[in-house]
């Protein structure tokens, strides 16, 4: 069917756009494949829930359609991952699923999906909701929030920490730990909780590894290096302070 003129241009704007699908029925995989790439979207599909997580890790998609019910690993499971990652966590993703009981879908929110959809859909409400989810995390990362401490600037999306002006060099674990700890100044996180949010893929991170890693953050930090206080027994805080957050 020949598109009016509104649909070819809105099928233009979603040109470039990555979409990764995590769906072990492959009829229904190549179902959804095709309805996006009908609407202008890029797509990788996966079978595997293991393969599709670790794919996305490495392409960061602009958008994630997750199934719950996937060999290798759960959708649940996907999501709670990416979603306590620092690095992954803005990426939307939109739950496509049979479990359509109230319970299932207030759980699938409250674990951090962006939408909720039950099969069998239909394809006009499947691809509005893709596009409104998308123009919703486009908003927001148009948006960047500035965490300023003092002299102390943590830019996240640009990944770049500056003390008084000048820049220094953090590795990946390090910038992780000081953007979770600057988000939530005065939270406490016990060194598990820190090795869920920074472990990544051939990385063996322990909870003795994040003491050695924050020593190494401190001594970066110099005059801030109190900024990271250590509550014995339990964890790590950043400190409460005059903080503010800056859209860029």
């Amino acid at each position: 069917m020949k598109k009016t003129p509104a649909e070819a241009m809105t099928q233009e704007r979603h040109y470039g756009r990555h979409i990764t699908v995590i769906e072990d029925e492959e009829d229904i995989l190549e179902l959804i494949t095709f309805i996006l790439e009908t609407e202008g979207y890029k797509v990788m599909g996966h079978v595997d829930g293991l393969k599709g997580l670790n794919s996305v890790k490495e392409q960061c998609p602009d958008l994630l359609i997750l199934d719950l019910m996937l060999p290798g690993i759960e959708g649940m499971d996907i999501c709670r991952i990416l979603k306590n990652d620092i690095k992954y966590s803005t990426i939307p993703i939109i739950m496509v699923t049979a479990k359509g009981s109230n319970e299932d879908i207030v759980h699938g929110l409250n674990m951090g999906a962006d939408d909720y959809i039950t099969k069998p859909f239909s394809t006009k409400v499947f691809i509005a909701r893709v596009a409104s989810v998308l123009r919703r995390t486009a908003a927001v990362k148009d948006k960047e929030e500035i965490i300023q401490y003092k002299g102390l600037s943590i830019h996240p999306g640009k990944r770049r920490v500056l003390i008084d002006g000048t820049e220094i060099d953090l590795t990946n674990s390090e910038f992780q730990i000081l953007h979770l700890f600057s988000r939530k100044q005065g939270w406490i996180f016990t060194r598990d909780q820190i090795v869920d949010i920074i472990r990544e893929p051939g990385y063996a991170v322990t909870p003795r590894s994040i003491d050695v890693i924050i020593v190494g953050l401190r001594k970066k930090l110099n005059d801030y290096s109190n900024c990271i206080e250590t509550i014995r027994g339990v964890g790590y805080r950043f400190i409460e302070g005059n903080d503010e957050k800056i859209e860029a």
